[in-house]
């Protein structure tokens, strides 16, 4: 009696595994995974940016005016940022930001091993920053949070390049603001 029911119960079992992992609300894997998920959705904006010389210099300009030498070298130290904003537009969309962008960045984080620097209020702002880091040196940081005055928004910014700790707390002061200048 127990072998005949072993294999409905296992097929059974394997169908639901199959159609969980296949469905639409499949969490993303990597931060990449993460972009390519939600690019072009309705409610999303994503803005790359790879640092040209012409923007680096005016970048560090600016840097040197507001926040000194370790906002200037972090800047110059920035191969490639990302940021991808969502605001509710629509009924589904706002059932998105209930079922989790929060939840699901922040799993991605943890799954590759991402260091929690900040819970944001120690910086100044309400955005959590990680980091991918040998030491003192990081490669890559990550900061979760919303769009101000927003509700139910969600923003994931993703910075490469070669920083130190300092650096990252330097550019992270600002995020607030490189926030709000890319989600207009």
């Amino acid at each position: 009696m127990i072998q005949k029911l072993r294999f409905p119960v296992l097929f059974l079992f394997l169908l639901m595994v199959g159609c969980r992992t296949a469905g639409p609300g499949t969490p993303a894997t990597t931060v990449a995974s993460f972009f390519s998920k939600y690019q072009g959705r309705s409610g999303f904006k994503t803005m790359d940016w790879s640092a040209d010389l012409l923007e680096r210099l005016a970048l560090v300009r600016a840097a040197k005016l507001l926040g000194g030498s370790e906002l200037t070298n972090a800047i110059t130290g920035i191969r490639k940022a990302r940021v991808i904003s969502f605001a509710p537009v629509t009924g589904s969309a706002e059932n998105l930001a209930q079922q989790g962008l929060v939840q699901e960045a922040t799993g991605i984080l943890q799954g590759n091993r991402y260091e929690p620097i900040s819970a944001g209020t120690a910086l100044g702002n309400d955005f959590k920053v990680s980091v991918r880091a040998n030491g003192d040196r990081v490669s890559e940081f990550a900061a979760i949070g919303q769009l101000p005055d927003v509700t139910d928004s969600f923003v994931l910014v993703d910075v490469e390049g070669n920083f130190t700790r300092a650096q990252v707390h330097a550019l992270t002061k600002y995020l607030p603001q490189i926030v709000q200048a890319t989600a207009q």
